[in-house]
């Protein structure tokens, strides 16, 4: 009360820590988020082995059409990735904050300046050029991997181009991931249509405590059944994903 708080929240909390925290007058609120999970793929072909026969095809003629719009896409990493294209990086991500996402734009000029010296050993690049241009990228994803996690993704393209966006957001990542062992690809919030894609939906917790009584009543009174509501919600999108009767396990936490 004498620092004027009505609560504590933390966000995307690490499964092996909620308990401990639960213990402190914390409570759970589940979320889902949707995940890519490696079921030991070979390649990208035997990953499309999961879908049905009708995914199957929209998946392989939306990548066709990245190269039919006449673009080539390199995936870039570490030192591989040229001092100059931290700015464009930025760029893209103020454009594309500036038509989609108005108020969201956390990151600044200076964030991707400095990964340039400090962090570019974790960034992911997905650059799409021109084949007659490979200079400069007409659009570009950005992802950060760490281990055995692959966390995307910022993206942006000046220019408007068929099934790009789910090219160097989606499927570039995944093919990356494969060939790199991720076990994991979180491609960021939102977007129903990333189940077409192969993204189940996952478990994620936040943990909540009120210091006001009264939303602590209201919190603690409806939380265990909206958190019944989001399990039955999860179980809902997972049995509508495009995939065949072959078997994959989801990992999807308590």
């Amino acid at each position: 009360d004498r620092n004027h708080l009505s609560g504590c929240h933390f966000l995307f909390v690490d499964p092996d820590w909620r308990p401990v925290i639960e213990r402190n007058g914390f409570k759970g609120w589940l979320h889902h988020s949707y995940i890519w999970q490696n079921q030991g793929f070979r390649s990208f072909e035997d990953y499309l082995k999961v879908f049905n026969a009708n995914q199957r095809r929209n998946i392989k003629r939306e990548r066709k059409a990245v190269a039919k719009a006449g673009l080539t896409l390199k995936i870039l990493t570490g030192d591989e990735i040229q001092k100059s294209l931290f700015p464009l990086i930025y760029s893209f991500y103020s454009s594309t904050c500036d038509k989609f996402m108005w108020g969201s734009k956390y990151l600044t000029r200076q964030f991707f300046k400095q990964l340039y010296p400090n962090y570019r050993q974790r960034v992911v690049l997905m650059a799409a050029y021109r084949e007659e241009d490979d200079q400069k990228p007409v659009g570009m994803s950005f992802c950060i991997n760490k281990g055995n996690h692959l966390y995307g993704r910022y993206w942006g393209c000046f220019e408007e181009f068929d099934c790009l966006h789910f090219e160097a957001c989606y499927y570039a990542p995944i093919d990356w991931a494969i060939d790199q062992g991720i076990t994991m690809f979180d491609p960021g919030a939102g977007g129903r249509h990333k189940k077409r894609r192969g993204f189940p939906a996952t478990a994620n917790h936040s943990v909540h405590r009120f210091y006001d009584k009264r939303f602590d009543r209201i919190f603690q009174n409806y939380i265990d059944e909206v958190n019944v509501m989001e399990l039955e919600e999860i179980e809902a999108i997972n049995q509508d994903l495009p995939f065949t009767k072959r078997e994959i396990t989801f990992e999807i936490p308590d």
